[in-house]
């Protein structure tokens, strides 16, 4: 009997000596093949501008696995260097095809303007700039203030209209990166709009015969905005009221739960103790003579009127 229980035991430690030994197998063979799918690729080691040529000292190699790699990621340093950036790129970002201008373009503003494109600066001041809060990467519209040619609408006074919508701005002064913190306005007297050279045109034009005002847009805001312009008339004919879109925190609002009904106020007045309320004394019996009467065992008192 106890050579039966020693066998069993001896049997069992077998076992689990045999499945420790496949369990450690099978994971140091997917540690190998883990590390055998990783490959290098490149990566920004410090923070590179807009325009910027990048340097070797700027990159380095991060190995990641194969299928998580981006599209169009550069393999070796050499391949990205003396690149120019049209993008900003953070530190630990991987270089791509799409964040470099093409090979031999030269640092600067050149670098940043796609194919197709101009560069056109319009002199501001903080009023046209809205403030200073006009920045690298932040979208507008133009507004000018033309004096029309037809003589019946020359009577009328100077037309406001928009002439160019949705233009990004590349650079503000001579800076082409945005600030770190955009909540604090830089004070420019010039920005550099990236237009088509149809756009530069009527551009140049505005600038020459009015003053310019831009009207920045929100960045997701790509509506084209039809409009008849304006004049002394319709500017004198008034304007109806127009709800303004919630904020951000108004719609965060609306997504709580509605709270419980308020519970109703009790009005308190003041309290008046109740008057004491005079009472009568009943009134004293009166008296009345009696005569007891004795029949056989019984005793009672009668009136003598109630005598039969």
């Amino acid at each position: 009997m106890r050579n039966k229980r020693l066998i069993l035991a001896l049997a069992g430690a077998v076992i689990c000596g045999l499945l420790a030994v496949m369990l450690v197998t099978q994971y140091i063979a997917s540690v190998r093949n883990t590390a055998t799918q990783l490959n290098n690729i490149v990566v920004a080691k410090t923070e590179i501008p807009v325009g910027a040529k990048i340097t070797a000292e700027q990159l380095a190699l991060l190995p990641v696995p194969n299928g998580s790699a981006p599209e169009g990621v550069f393999r070796n340093l050499n391949d990205a260097v003396d690149r120019v950036a049209v993008i900003p790129i953070g530190v630990r970002e991987p270089i791509t095809g799409l964040k470099l201008a093409p090979a031999g373009t030269e640092s600067g503003l050149g670098a940043v303007i796609p194919a197709g494109y101009r560069a056109l600066t319009v002199k501001v001041d903080e009023i046209v700039g809205v403030s200073g809060f006009v920045n690298p990467g932040s979208y507008v519209d133009v507004v000018a203030v033309i004096v029309p040619v037809n003589q019946g609408q020359a009577a009328q006074g100077p037309i406001s209209k928009i002439v160019l919508q949705n233009i990004k701005v590349l650079a503000s002064g001579a800076k082409l990166d945005s600030p770190s913190d955009q909540r604090q306005p830089t004070q420019v007297n010039a920005v550099t709009l990236l237009v088509t050279p149809e756009q530069a045109e009527k551009l140049v034009l505005a600038a020459n015969e009015s003053k310019l005002q831009l009207v920045m847009r929100n960045f997701g805001d790509q509506e084209d905005a039809q409009t008849a312009g304006a004049n002394k008339s319709s500017l004198l004919s008034g304007e109806t009221v127009k709800a303004l879109p919630p904020t951000a925190a108004e719609k965060v609002a609306d997504t709580k739960p509605a709270s419980a009904a308020p519970k109703p106020r009790i009005r308190r007045t003041s309290y008046e103790a109740p008057r004491e309320m005079k009472t009568t004394a009943p009134p004293p019996p009166v008296s009345r003579n009696s005569i007891e009467l004795i029949e056989g065992a019984k005793r009672r008192e009668v009136i003598p009127n109630e005598l039969p």
